[in-house]
């Protein structure tokens, strides 16, 4: 009876060590599934707004579009500056217009006469030739 009796209790033994095992296996399963969800929203986070995140991104992307755009009307004044350095060097015609705009020459003859500007106007007035 003895043996009998030792058996069971080690029956009994054994299946709450394994009851203890599958409950313990299933807290760590939960505890793995909840560090694993925790590690990906982390990541998630330093995704869209880590040091190289996607909204670091997108300002960086909206920067480069404005400064292509300040590029491309740079190289446009560019190219007109150049064509009028290009007409002042080589037309005599083009130099005596840019003299007589900016520096107010006249010909021989000739009176200048200031205009009142324009209510609204941003130039500060304007002149006109006229012979005598």
């Amino acid at each position: 009876m003895t043996r009998s009796s030792t058996t069971g209790v080690v029956a009994k033994r054994s299946g709450a060590i394994v009851r203890l095992y599958e409950r313990g296996r299933v807290g760590w399963r939960k505890v793995a599934t909840g560090a694993a969800a925790v590690l990906t929203v982390a990541m998630a986070y330093h995704v869209i707004f880590g040091q190289n995140g996607l909204t670091v991104y997108q300002q960086k992307r909206n920067d480069t579009q404005s400064l292509d755009g300040q590029l491309r009307s740079l190289q446009r004044e560019n190219d007109l500056l150049k064509g009028h350095v290009g007409r002042l060097k080589s037309d005599p015609n083009a130099i005596e217009h840019q003299a007589r705009e900016e520096l107010h020459y006249t010909k021989p003859g000739e009176v200048i006469v200031y205009m009142p500007a324009p209510t609204g106007a941003t130039s500060a007035g304007s002149a006109s030739v006229a012979k005598q």
